[in-house]
C-alpha cells in the first residue's frame, strides 16, 4: 500500500516519542506544572508499556542501592565508594515522593497495584567477598540513608532471611549477607499505565498508538516537524512541536541520529538482550520473599549482577533468577535485525571501534552467555539454590537494552552503563539514551528534562512552589531529620509501612 501524506497544522508544546515510563512521567509533570501546555504522546506499538517498561522486561527492583553491589565499588586503597549509592537512593525516593503525591491527590487509588514492600538483601560467598560486604555495610550504615541495614555471617540468621538460599549450607562455607527491610518491588508496566490513565482522564491527553515516528526535522515556523506514519493505515502526518522528547528506549538512538543537532555526534549503541529463569513450582515460589543480589563474576559487566527475585506480575507472585545476557542486533524487542547496522554512522565509527576494542572481555562474556545451555544456567542458579531442579525452571526472554557508546579522547569510544540525556543547546529537543537504573530514577531524569525544555515554567514562582510539593527532595541537601520525615510520608502514602 502506498503511503498517504497528510499535513497537519496542529501545534504542540511537547511531543513525547515512546509510550513507556519516561514519556508518561515527563508528560504528567508538564501537565501538573502547566496544564495549558499541549502535549502529545506517540507510541509505535498498539499499547503502552510493552517494551522496556513491561513487567517481564525489566528487573522490577526499586533500584535504591540497598542491595546492588555494583553501586558501591571498592577503591584502590580498599575503601568503599558510596557516592553513587547515595545519589541513586535519593533519586528513587524522589520517584516515591512523586507517586505519593499522586496517591494523596486521589489520582492513583491503589498503589499496591504497582509497588510492594520487599526486603532487599545482598549475599556473597568466599572470604574476599565477605570482607568486601562487611566494609560496605560499615561504610553505608555510617550514613543516615542506610543506617537501618543489618549484617550477618551467621547461616542460621540467613535461614530466617532467605531460607531457599541458606538451605543445605555447611559450616565450611564463608557467607555474608545484609538486609534492609524498606526495599520495594515495582511493576513499572502497571505504573506506566496508571500515569497514562491520569493524563487521559484528568488532562485530556491520550496516547496515540500505532504511530511510528520516521523523522524529526527543523521547522521554519515552529521548532520541529515530526514525521509520523500510522502503522495500520500507512498514513503519514507532519506534526509541529515546540519541544520534542525522544524516550523510545533502545529505539531512541536511531531516531536521535536523524535529528540535525551537533550534540548527537559520536554516540553509538550496543544492544544486549536479557533472559530470566522463571520458577514454575508454586511450592518453591512461596519459600522465598525478597530481592537477593550478589556480586558479578570477575571481569563480568555490572549488568550481569545475579539476583534471585520475588516479583508480583499480573496479580501473581513469581520467582525469577538472572539476568542472563543474550545478543540480538535489534534495539527494541519488537525492533529490526538491521538496527545495529543502521546505527553505525561516519561520526560514530571511532566511538564504536574504540568501545569494541577496549571491551573485548564484554564480547567474550556475551558469546559465553549466548552459548549457555539450560543446564549451564541451572548450574548458575544452583550457586544460589543448591537443590534447584531443571524441570522447575524455564527460560523467559526479557527486554532489549542498548548501552551507550560515546566519544572518548583517550580510547576513541567508551561503553557507558547508566542513562544520559542528550539535548540541543536551546533545550527544544531532548533524548534519553541508556538503561539501568532508568525506570527507578525516571522522575529525577524527567525533572532534569523538564528544566532543560521548560526552564521558564520550572523557575517561575508557581513552578518552584509546585515542584517543592511534588518532590520535596529535588535540589535539596538532605539531613537525617528531613530524610526520615519524608520517607515516613511516602511509605505511608504508598502502603509500604
Amino acid at each position: 500500500m502506498t503511503s498517504q501524506k497528510i499535513n497537519v497544522n496542529t501545534d504542540y508544546d511537547l511531543i513525547c516519542v515512546g509510550g513507556g515510563i519516561m514519556s508518561a512521567s515527563l508528560a504528567l509533570l508538564v501537565k501538573l506544572v502547566q496544564p495549558t501546555l499541549k502535549v502529545l504522546i506517540l507510541e509505535r506499538l498498539d499499547k503502552v508499556a510493552l517494551e522496556s517498561s513491561a513487567a517481564w522486561n525489566n528487573a522490577g527492583t526499586g533500584h535504591s542501592a540497598l542491595c546492588e553491589l555494583n553501586y558501591t565499588p571498592e577503591n584502590g586503597d580498599g575503601s568503599i565508594d558510596i557516592s553513587k549509592a547515595l545519589k541513586i537512593c535519593k533519586q528513587f525516593e524522589i520517584s516515591k515522593q512523586f507517586w505519593s503525591y499522586l496517591v494523596e491527590k486521589n489520582l492513583i487509588k491503589d498503589p499496591g497495584a504497582f509497588i510492594q514492600k520487599m526486603p532487599h538483601y545482598s549475599w556473597v560467598t568466599g572470604e574476599e567477598n565477605a570482607a568486601f560486604l562487611q566494609k560496605r555495610y560499615e561504610t553505608l550504615t555510617a550514613h543516615f540513608m542506610f543506617d537501618s541495614m543489618e549484617f550477618t555471617n551467621d547461616v542460621s540468621k540467613m535461614k530466617e532471611w532467605f531460607p531457599l538460599i541458606a538451605k543445605d549450607r555447611g559450616e565450611d562455607e564463608t557467607l555474608a549477607a545484609t538486609k534492609i527491610e524498606r526495599g520495594t518491588g515495582v511493576n513499572y508496566g502497571n505504573l506506566t499505565r496508571k500515569l497514562f490513565e491520569i493524563l487521559e482522564n484528568e488532562y485530556d491527553t491520550k496516547v496515540q498508538c500505532n504511530q511510528d515516528v520516521l523523522d524529526i526535522d527543523p521547522d521554519d515556523e515552529v521548532e520541529w516537524s515530526v514525521k509520523v506514519e500510522n502503522t495500520k493505515t500507512d498514513e503519514v502526518q507532519h506534526l509541529d512541536a515546540k519541544h520534542v522528547f525522544i524516550g523510545a528506549g533502545g529505539g531512541s538512538l536511531l531516531l536521535l541520529q536523524k535529528v540535525e543537532i551537533d550534540e548527537k555526534d559520536g554516540y553509538g549503541g550496543f544492544p544486549v538482550s536479557g533472559e530470566w529463569l522463571v520458577c514454575k513450582n508454586e511450592e518453591i515460589i512461596q519459600q522465598h520473599l525478597g530481592k537477593v543480589y550478589s556480586k558479578a563474576g570477575v571481569g563480568d559487566p555490572p549488568m550481569s549482577t545475579p539476583h534471585l527475585d520475588t516479583r508480583y506480575i499480573d496479580g501473581k507472585r513469581e520467582l525469577l533468577f538472572g539476568p542472563f545476557a543474550g545478543f540480538s542486533p535489534k534495539f527494541l524487542k519488537e525492533g529490526s535485525r538491521l538496527d545495529l547496522f543502521k546505527s553505525i554512522k561516519f561520526d560514530n565509527i571511532p566511538s564504536m571501534f574504540g568501545a569494541f576494542w577496549h571491551n573485548l572481555p564484554l564480547t567474550k562474556y556475551l558469546v559465553e552467555q549466548v552459548l549457555m545451555s539450560h543446564d549451564d544456567r541451572m548450574d548458575d542458579l544452583r550457586k544460589f539454590v543448591k537443590d534447584a531442579k531443571n524441570e522447575d525452571w524455564e527460560l523467559m526472554v526479557a527486554g532489549q537494552r542498548v548501552q551507550i557508546i560515546k566519544k572518548d579522547e583517550f580510547e576513541g569510544g567508551k561503553l557507558q552503563f547508566g542513562t544520559e540525556v542528550i539535548h540541543s543547546k536551546d533545550g527544544s529537543i531532548t533524548a534519553l539514551l541508556g538503561a539501568s537504573p532508568g525506570a527507578s530514577t525516571a522522575v529525577q531524569i524527567m525533572l532534569e528534562v523538564l528544566e532543560i525544555a521548560f526552564p521558564e515554567e520550572v523557575h517561575s514562582d508557581h513552578g518552584k512552589k509546585l515542584l517543592k510539593e511534588l518532590v520535596p527532595f529535588w535540589k535539596q541537601e538532605l539531613t537525617k531529620e528531613v530524610f526520615q520525615a519524608q520517607l515516613e510520608v511516602s511509605n505511608k502514602a504508598l502502603g509500604l509501612v
